[in-house]
């Protein structure tokens, strides 16, 4: 999501009486490559580009297939295969062994509905939804570049009653399964071949405690575009020039942490506040929330004085699905010392959490490393909704 927002912001600075635009997707992946379906970059007409669909290695000459786009107004789908070390289609032997589509789409900002346009309702959204993109087509009325959103209270729009129709149940399995899908349909005039992805919210960090070890959390999260709030119920912590990365920093007494603190199946819960009692009373308050992580800073002899005092002073019996969401100590173990060591320790930690990994070295999956369907082993963005459930509002 943060990709979106970057794209977003630099396609609101472009000066479209000189400049003209298109927008590059990820949206087949079969073997290996360095971004996943749904990886999106903007590309202006001087050769400037915001966000990546490699590591590097394509940029250029998507760019160069940019230009013919814009200049045709009309949407296309390259492939690259980068399998062959010898091959020399781009002019170097990538070796990445992938085989990967791009849809390329021009940008008309005298039209309402273009693709960035789309990318910021995802934003203003703020809740898990899907979209359909049509990157191949036999079909006359049903073009490359068209598509169909859907969200959770199975509101479907898109470039055609046909094309809704035709994808409305499968967009809401996507979001019922979490699961985004490459599909063919055949039409009376025709196959066509659609990239199904889903659409989730950024990670929402929540962090108890203003604390100046929270500091490094905060701008961490930051730049990997997490939404960053933190919460204490002493005024004086909470001073600005201390969370200058903070989209949010609210006063909560620790009594009212459930009724005046919002959390939803996006949020991920720390609590590093270094006070027992209030660490007590948060958790008391929180357990029992759709947050699927609670990382609690400190040793493991005080989180077990913390499930102790659930258990006795608030008659609290945390269940095995709790204790799972809890992290207690919290953090991957990375040999963390320092305040901005123990930041990278619980940042990685969550972004594994929320992407269902173990946070293990890489070298010793036996696996590959992006998630793949067995059949075509084609490649799709991993995600981990583990609390979330369709047609549900968060609180």
């Amino acid at each position: 999501m943060k990709e979106f927002k970057t794209i977003i912001e630099a396609y609101k600075q472009v000066d479209f009486t000189k400049r003209k635009a298109a927008l590059a997707t990820v949206v087949q992946v079969k073997g290996s490559s360095y971004r996943s379906p749904g990886a999106r970059m903007l590309m202006l007409d001087n050769g400037r580009w915001v966000g990546s669909i490699s590591g590097g290695c394509l940029e250029g000459d998507a760019l160069r297939k940019a230009r013919q786009v814009i200049m045709n107004k009309t949407p296309r789908t390259v492939t690259y295969d980068t399998s062959n070390d010898d091959d020399n289609q781009l002019g170097i032997g990538l070796g990445c062994n992938g085989i990967i589509d791009i849809l390329i789409e021009p940008i008309a900002p005298e039209h309402a509905n273009h693709p960035i346009t789309l990318l910021e309702s995802y934003i203003t959204y703020g809740n898990i939804g899907a979209s359909a993109s049509v990157f191949e087509s036999e079909a006359a009325n049903i073009p490359v570049g068209s598509k169909v959103g859907y969200n959770d209270l199975e509101k479907t729009t898109g470039s055609s009653e046909q094309l809704i129709e035709l994808l409305h149940e499968d967009l809401a399995e996507v979001v019922t399964n979490q699961k985004p899908e490459i599909k063919e349909y055949f039409t009376t005039q025709g196959r066509i071949k659609v990239f199904l992805e889903l659409i989730q919210p950024n990670i929402d960090l929540l962090i108890f405690g203003g604390g100046f070890d929270a500091k490094p959390v905060t701008e961490l999260a930051h730049i990997l575009g997490w939404n960053v709030r933190v919460t204490d119920e002493c005024v004086a912590h909470l001073v600005p020039i201390n969370f200058p990365k903070a989209d949010q920093m609210q006063s909560c007494k620790r009594e009212f942490v459930q009724k005046e603190i919002k959390i939803t199946p996006f949020t991920a819960i720390v609590l590093m506040s270094h006070n027992l009692k209030y660490d007590e009373e948060v958790l008391s308050q929180i357990i029992g929330s759709k947050a699927p992580y609670i990382g609690i800073l400190g040793p493991k002899k005080r989180a077990t004085k913390l499930f102790d005092a659930l258990k006795e002073k608030y008659h609290i019996e945390p269940t095995a699905e709790q204790m799972e969401r809890i992290h207690a100590p919290i953090g991957l173990d990375i040999g963390a010392e320092t305040p901005d060591e123990i930041a990278v320790s619980i940042i990685s930690e969550i972004q594994a959490k929320f992407s269902n990994r173990s946070g293990g070295f890489i070298k010793y999956r036996t696996g590959p490393i992006h998630h793949r369907d067995g059949k075509e082993d084609q490649v799709f963005r991993q995600v981990y909704l583990k609390n979330f459930f369709p047609n549900q509002k968060a609180n």
